[in-house]
């Protein structure tokens, strides 16, 4: 493994987390805003359909008002259930009573659990991110639950970074292990696909 790579994602992390720290919550608020408005005007991601998406806590962008507005539409949402092991399962959003907390801040859907194969059969993932460079590599928290989350999806189902503006940059350092997303949402800049079949023409 290399340790230069290594000691690299770790400073990013660090500074990524110390900048998210210093936001006002206000702006925090306005990228949820601005998340939804991007993603709920995709018609066949806002239509029906399963979407994966992770439930916000802290200083992450907000995604909390997505999968309000998906729900409310008829999206069949799962959110994440963190497993001792490092996997990730999944459970149907049911509003938030349907949510307890879980630990390090995170809230979790209480109902039925369909697998870590979930993604199989879900339209998309809407996932977080640290940072995201301009090819769709991906710096998360190190680990490693969505990385091996994402590599069990369908052939056509695309994975969609959430990140705030300045955190999309111009380079990820990166692994053999760390996956690459489909697309990135920030709040000033929109949604940005990247060239891979995952998009099929015509979804966007």
């Amino acid at each position: 493994m290399d340790e230069t790579t290594r000691s690299e994602k770790r400073r990013m992390r660090r500074d990524r987390l110390a900048a998210r720290r210093e936001m006002d919550p206000g702006e925090r608020g306005r990228a949820g805003s601005a998340v939804r408005d991007t993603l709920t005007a995709l018609p066949w991601l806002a239509m029906g359909g399963t979407v994966a998406c992770y439930y916000s806590v802290g200083t992450e962008p907000d995604t909390r008002k997505l999968v309000a507005a998906l729900w409310k539409r008829g999206t069949y949402v799962l959110l994440p259930v963190f497993l001792p092991d490092g996997n990730l399962d999944w459970a149907a959003y049911e509003g938030p009573d349907g949510l307890e907390p879980a630990g390090h801040g995170l809230l979790e859907p209480t109902g039925h659990r369909y697998g870590t194969g979930a993604l199989a059969t879900a339209d998309a993932v809407v996932c977080p991110a640290l940072a995201v460079d301009r090819s769709g590599g991906r710096l998360g928290r190190g680990a490693g639950c969505y990385d091996r989350a994402l590599a069990l999806r369908g052939p056509h189902c695309p994975a969609i970074a959430v990140v705030y503006d300045g955190e999309l940059v111009e380079a990820v350092p990166g692994e053999e292990h760390d996956l690459r997303v489909d697309a990135v949402v920030t709040p000033g800049g929109g949604l940005r696909v990247f060239d891979s079949g995952v998009w099929p023409t015509g979804r966007g």
